[in-house]
């Protein structure tokens, strides 16, 4: 590990949790891999708006008079908010210069190598969404997160044993898991915004086969409705499988098998043509996701309707 911060494109690198802390101006962490502190103990007049860590991120934040950024979005924090950034993420405040609440915690993946958290971290996809994506929390979230956040950093505090990483790591993951459970809540009760969101997913789905786009980009990906939505790809997945059971890509499959199914019956066009009108390369490709999702083969599925 490299314990230096490194300034390019006016971005903060930092490698090492004690030159984080010293660039915030609070106290040294006692553990070298992680650090939990209250946003109160930022020093004011701090040079860091832009940073990019090795570290998981979970931060808490209210009362921020000013704008985050991360990934495409921006969040404004004035009604308070958990974000989550995953190690080599660039975050940035953006016209922001009045104090927030709240508390981050930092830790590096090396604090977990040696537990299972360390291998199903990666499952938690809230850790790749964007910052207008954030958990919007009830008083009552509110207080068990911070109650959790509390009690890890009492760990932190006191004098550092052989159980005290194997409790740390077991409030990590019930964070985590609690994170996870809020966030399947709020995508209920943002349940106009997010069927707006569907509406539009769905309109762009038909739109991309029926203005045959894929004749020119060829097949849709998950990231083409992601951004056109200015989505995660993560979140989007996330959403849609709430709603209806199926990530984006399943219901990419799906549009394409129906139009697949619509050009067999509809049309004279060869095995291939239709491939190729679907944005597939190869027709073999085509051949085989539709035998997989139909159990049948393209030219046995048209011969089935004489």
């Amino acid at each position: 590990m490299i314990d230096q911060s490194i300034k390019k494109n006016n971005l903060s690198y930092f490698d090492s949790v004690s030159e984080l802390t010293k660039a915030f101006g609070t106290s040294q962490p006692l553990h070298p891999l992680i650090v939990l502190f209250n946003h109160d103990t930022i020093a004011s007049g701090s040079e860091v708006q832009q940073l990019v860590t090795n570290f998981y991120m979970l931060s808490y934040k209210s009362n921020l008079k000013g704008k985050l950024k991360y990934g495409q979005g921006y969040y404004d924090f004035d009604e308070g908010g958990l974000i989550f950034v995953a190690p080599n993420q660039a975050l940035s405040v953006v016209d922001g210069n009045d104090r927030c609440e709240g508390m981050s915690l930092f830790f590096h993946p090396d604090f977990l190598l040696s537990y299972p958290l360390g291998k199903t971290i990666s499952k938690y996809g809230f850790f790749s969404y964007n910052i207008n994506e954030a958990l919007h929390l009830s008083e009552r979230e509110k207080k068990k997160i911070i109650s959790i956040f509390e009690d890890i950093k009492q760990e932190l505090d006191a004098s550092i044993d052989d159980v005290s990483q194997d409790l740390i790591v077991s409030y990590l993951e019930v964070l985590l898991n609690y994170s996870n459970r809020f966030y399947k809540r709020q995508f209920i009760t943002r349940k106009v915004i997010n069927h707006t969101i569907i509406g539009k997913f769905e309109a762009l789905l038909s739109e991309y086969f029926n203005d045959e786009i894929s004749l020119n980009k060829g097949l849709p990906s998950v990231k083409y409705f992601s951004d056109q939505l200015l989505l995660s790809s993560n979140y989007l997945s996330d959403l849609l499988r709430n709603y209806t059971g199926m990530n984006t890509q399943q219901h990419i499959h799906l549009k394409l098998i129906d139009k697949a199914k619509e050009k067999l019956t509809s049309t004279d066009l060869s095995i291939s043509e239709i491939a190729y009108d679907l944005g597939f390369e190869h027709p073999q490709s085509f051949n085989k996701l539709f035998k997989a999702k139909t159990k049948q083969s393209p030219l046995q599925y048209r011969q089935s309707l004489n």
